[in-house]
């Protein structure tokens, strides 16, 4: 267990938290929340004895194997799949000490390091890292590259897949969503539920923490409180407290006054019954949970557009791709003032791509983008952060687009977005990735656009901001489209889901829960193999099939049989080698060379019998194929 007692961590003058008291009980999985910068990754370092606490104190057990994963990564030239393995340090250590003990020629330390490998799995940890890098993206091809050729998101999921590598008894994961599509993200969500280990998780990711964890602890006011249950759970108990603050009640009965008008106006238009019902539940929840975010930093909202053009913006029989790499063929897409699309799709599969032709800041390969003259569009990228001026202030970012608003004004509306007092006139430099993506996102506000393209926009927002922009983009009026790995908001925004796979963008009649299923039964059939197609056949030539069928098939059978009777016959030699080894008098001195040879036997044995079971195993999965 980890158990945290009257603990108390400064910063300078700054208090992040005193007088927290909980303890974290072995196989728990505790979500980390709370605003940036109030000390959750603190809580991390602390467990990784980078930090060591001011007051209080903090203990557990000796000897765990904490598993996290690492913020940089270098740029060497080992594949990115042996990289991953590189997790697994005992394994690591257990093969230097294994290839020392070959060098000394001592086989009994070989013995009992081939048997400590075997215990830990040691023999299939290429197969493991494999499927871990499967699972967060990876194709087989890219296992053999060079960590140095990935790009810095990449690299960041070959960190994460390290970090899942290890067999670790305790595994701290910071913001690890924020790198993933969505498909990785139910993936990584769907392994973490089996972890057996403790798990410390800090997300902005509220459908993953809901699923995940069964305990929160929130930080705020410079306290840490453990609350049992999941995210979902918190948010109704911390409500709680808040209700009883009246002028906190009556804000927070504006917003739920707010959010039932959305729900009265959709339930008049919605026109797909499971996609409805979906949205409806969706937005239940949130007014069940919003009393616990009358204390929001953030407060702003879409001015209604001024003009509303319909169609905004038509695809004509589309190609998109790059170069001679086409990911999408002949695409057609109609917005209208009032849709709200969801981008569903494997990763690669083209939803950015798509993004840009639209935005415009990419030509498609083949066919029509059609504006409205009046369209005016709002694109949020992750590129954008980037081509803010680090140089100049938020202020000066917003007056660039409107030089005739007064200070006062801006920064008003600055204000919305937490940037207050002085912060407004800060050079942009220094921001945290949540500071720079909401000044992207004001600056798209305040232009007041008619069409919103989305890519991602919650990376790095923390869960208030998200909050804040689910509620403004639900009385939002006009038209989103949005790429999101992030599932609550997918809910709470759209009421229309298009997929984009196999080179096509198509309605998908379902929800986010159909979609999940989707892609375990893509997965199922990308590993299946091919299977002919059933003719029919009288049963005189059926018979004439099955005789012929088990005459090529007779070498597998003779092979399986051959397997078979090594197997039983290498078991049998070393049941008599463990019986000799186990006889206490052949460590004497006088029979040190007796007892080389049988080491070495052993070895040579153990090495036999593997080979055998192997090459059984290999011919039952050939016939039991064969069969299928």
């Amino acid at each position: 267990m980890l158990n945290f007692k009257n603990i108390a961590l400064r910063r300078g003058v700054r208090v992040l938290f005193a007088n927290s008291s909980f303890t974290i009980h072995k196989g728990q999985k505790v979500g980390f929340t709370g605003a940036n910068g109030v000390g959750k990754s603190s809580f991390f370092a602390l467990v990784k004895n980078e930090l060591h606490l001011d007051e209080g104190d903090f203990s557990m057990p000796p000897n765990l194997e904490i598993a996290h994963v690492a913020q940089e990564t270098p740029a060497v030239l080992s594949s990115a799949i042996d990289y991953v393995i590189d997790g697994d340090q005992q394994l690591r250590r257990l093969q230097q000490q294994l290839l020392a003990a070959e060098q000394a020629d001592d086989g009994l330390k070989q013995a009992e390091l081939h048997a400590i490998l075997d215990t830990i799995g040691g023999y299939t940890a290429q197969a493991r890292a494999s499927r871990l890098m499967n699972g967060l993206g990876f194709t087989a091809d890219q296992e053999s590259n060079a960590v140095n050729s990935f790009s810095g998101g990449w690299r960041m999921r070959l960190n994460l897949a390290q970090a899942l590598m290890c067999r670790s008894d305790v595994l701290l994961l910071d913001e690890p969503t924020n790198h993933l599509d969505l498909d990785a993200v139910i993936w990584l969500q769907d392994w973490l539920c089996k972890y057996p280990g403790t798990l410390l998780l800090i997300s902005h990711d509220r459908d993953f923490l809901d699923t995940i964890t069964d305990h929160i602890v929130h930080i705020e006011q410079s306290k840490a409180e453990i609350y049992t249950g999941n995210y979902s759970a918190f948010e109704r108990m911390r409500a709680e407290k808040l209700a009883q603050q009246q002028s906190s009640y009556l804000k927070q009965q504006r917003e739920i006054a707010h959010m039932q008008s959305f729900v009265d106006r959709f339930k008049a238009q919605a026109t797909k019954a499971r996609q409805a019902q979906s949205r409806i539940k969706a937005l239940e929840r949130m007014e069940l949970i919003a009393m616990a975010h009358v204390d929001s930093p953030f407060d702003f909202s879409f001015a209604k557009p001024e003009k509303m053009p319909n169609p905004l913006l038509t695809l004509d029989k589309v190609d998109i791709g790059y170069g001679h790499t086409c990911v999408i063929k002949q695409a057609g897409l109609s917005i209208s003032p009032g849709d709200r699309i969801g981008l569903l799709g494997p990763n690669g599969a083209g939803k950015s791509s798509l993004i840009k032709v639209l935005a415009g800041d990419m030509l498609p390969l083949t066919g029509k983008r059609n504006e409205a003259e009046a369209l005016k569009i709002g694109y949020f990228a992750q590129h954008q952060l980037e081509q803010l001026r680090v140089d100049e202030s938020p202020l000066w970012h917003l007056q660039q687009l409107d030089k005739q608003a007064t200070e006062k004004d801006l920064r008003n509306f600055l204000g919305g977005f937490d940037f207050r007092g002085d912060k407004v006139m800060e050079a942009v430099k220094p921001f945290s990735g949540g500071e720079k993506a909401r000044l992207v996102l004001a600056l798209l506000v305040y232009q007041n656009p008619n069409l919103l393209l989305l890519d991602e926009p919650t990376n790095h927002l923390d869960l208030e901001m998200r909050h804040a922009l689910s509620v403004a983009l639900q009385d939002y009026q006009g038209a989103i489209v949005v790429v999101s790995h992030d599932r609550h908001l997918l809910r709470s925004v759209t009421d229309q889901l298009l997929l984009v796979s196999g080179g096509k963008v198509q309605p998908f009649d379902g929800d986010l829960d159909d979609y999940r299923m989707w892609l375990t039964e893509q997965k199922k059939n990308e590993e299946k193999p091919l299977v002919d197609s059933i003719q029919t056949v009288s049963k005189k030539d059926q018979r004439k099939l099955d005789a012929e069928r088990r005459l090529k098939n007779k070498p597998l059978f003779d092979a399986l049989k051959n397997a078979e009777v090594a197997v039983e016959k290498y078991h049998n030699e070393q049941r008599l080698l463990e019986q000799q080894l186990a006889d206490p008098d052949i460590y004497e001195d006088s029979k040190k060379e007796q007892l080389k040879k049988l080491m070495a036997q052993k070895i040579t044995i153990d090495k036999a019998l593997d080979d055998a079971e192997a090459a059984w195993m290999e011919a039952g999965e050939k016939i039991e194929a064969l069969q299928q």
